[in-house]
């Protein structure tokens, strides 16, 4: 069993170019209410923010998509060594249970950087705390009437969000290649969209990159 050297704490920077959707999940809608709010969080005067999970979640599909692969994992019940060498290391660096293998990546939920929060307080263009509301529709291509309405609410363009990723420092020679993924995913990802809506705009990212001219992206070693 290979054993755990280090942790690899990054630590790096999202910015929104476009409103931003990720949703919470409501059992009721409040009359004259919006009709998908995004998800806040319990404390910190309800602060919307970006969980962890999708941001996992987006990466993963994205490079599965990338290398040709059809079911998360390369599908269950087949074996690891029957599955393309792409397929094994996106295995090895974000987990997957029916390989037994535990995920070399941990993603932190990412939460507004104190520069954004204070802007967004103290704005005069935001519906709700921190947050716009977009009026959306569908039309009708008979009558060309409204036939849809409803209220989207968005974290705003321009709002920064600080991102943080561990890697998992084994002693099996594996962890340059778990890195390299990941920048894939995020390059990937600075070329999709997060969240909801993103084939009508929303979700538009710019996570720096190490290589970026100018960049936030720190790498911090936490040996044991």
């Amino acid at each position: 069993m290979a054993q755990l050297k280090n942790k690899i704490k990054i630590s790096t920077t999202l910015t929104l170019l476009s409103g931003l959707h990720i949703g919470e999940n409501r059992d009721r809608a409040d009359i004259g209410g919006i009709d998908n709010p995004v998800i806040r969080r319990k404390d910190k005067d309800q602060q919307p923010y970006i969980p962890g999970s999708s941001l996992k979640g987006k990466m993963r599909s994205l490079l599965e998509q990338i290398g040709g692969i059809a079911e998360i994992g390369g599908g269950k019940g087949t074996k690891f060594s029957d599955k393309s060498r792409t397929c094994q290391n996106i295995n090895i660096a974000f987990g997957f249970a029916d390989d037994d293998l535990p995920s070399r990546l941990i993603f932190r939920d990412s939460y507004m950087t104190q520069k954004s929060v204070e802007e967004l307080k103290a704005s005069e263009y935001t519906d709700m705390p921190f947050t716009e509301s977009k009026s959306e529709n569908t039309i009708n291509r008979v009558t060309g009437k409204a036939d849809n309405p409803r209220t989207q609410e968005r974290i705003p363009a321009g709002t920064q969000f600080t991102i943080e990723v561990v890697v998992n420092d084994f002693n099996d020679e594996k962890t340059d290649a778990v890195k390299s993924l990941l920048i894939k995913g995020i390059e990937a990802l600075n070329n999709d969209y997060l969240g909801g809506s993103g084939t009508r705009g929303y979700g538009h990212v710019k996570i720096d990159l190490p290589n970026d001219e100018t960049t936030s992206w720190k790498e911090e070693v936490i040996s044991f």
